[in-house]
């Protein structure tokens, strides 16, 4: 696949909940930067971070701008998904790829505050 087709299928597969897929984009050496996250590197780190998504009964990232340019892309986003109590949150934010060999190798993003703010009670 191409950078293009990597990018959709990543929004294809976290939006129809196929974890097991949205794996398969990564290189087993990725390198990631996920704002709450934080700072991940290989493919067994990002299992284990996104595990919380995959019984999420709504989360839904939709693309509105995508960018390409050769093996990088950047994406601007707008999620929507439910809190620890079922709380409607909302975020806009923005991806980076840089894909190697059709696998994403690096990664990051950056959104703003969720709202509502996830903080303890």
């Amino acid at each position: 696949m191409d950078t293009r087709e990597i990018v959709t299928k990543y929004f294809e597969y976290v939006n129809a909940g196929k974890w097991d897929d949205y794996l398969t984009l990564f290189d087993d050496n990725i390198v990631m930067d996920e704002q709450l996250g934080g700072h991940i590197e290989g493919i067994e780190a990002v299992r284990q971070e996104i595990e919380g998504l995959r019984n999420s009964p709504k989360f839904q990232n939709h693309p509105q701008e995508m960018v390409i340019e050769g093996d990088r892309a950047m994406v601007i986003w707008h999620i929507e998904t439910l809190g620890p109590k079922g709380e409607p949150i909302e975020a806009d934010g923005v991806n980076y790829y840089r894909i190697k060999d059709g696998k994403i190798v690096n990664f990051a993003n950056y959104h703003a505050p969720f709202k509502p703010t996830l903080e303890p009670q």
